[in-house]
């Protein structure tokens, strides 16, 4: 089960098979309360200690991702030592 909070109301959703895939459908009202569209991709985000977030893709936030994994990368052994 996956538990969603909209305006501070839990929700419950189920993880279900769709065709080849795993899917979760979300309720009619949850779309429009949050302007979503059917067909719109959505960034999941993985969150510190569990659970994720979905965000409306957005290019340039997919380039700033980019950018930052790159510059992670790069500087993974100072900002390594700045954990300390």
């Amino acid at each position: 089960m996956l538990y969603i909070c909209i305006t501070g109301r839990p929700m419950k959703l189920e993880i279900k098979k769709i065709g080849n895939s795993d899917g979760v459908i979300l309720p009619r009202e949850m779309m429009q309360r949050l302007d979503l569209k059917r067909g719109q991709q959505l960034h999941v985000v993985e969150l510190a200690g569990g659970g994720f977030q979905a965000v409306p893709y957005d290019p340039e936030f997919e380039k700033a991702l980019e950018i930052a994994d790159q510059t992670m990368g790069e500087y993974r052994d100072t900002l390594w030592a700045l954990t300390k």
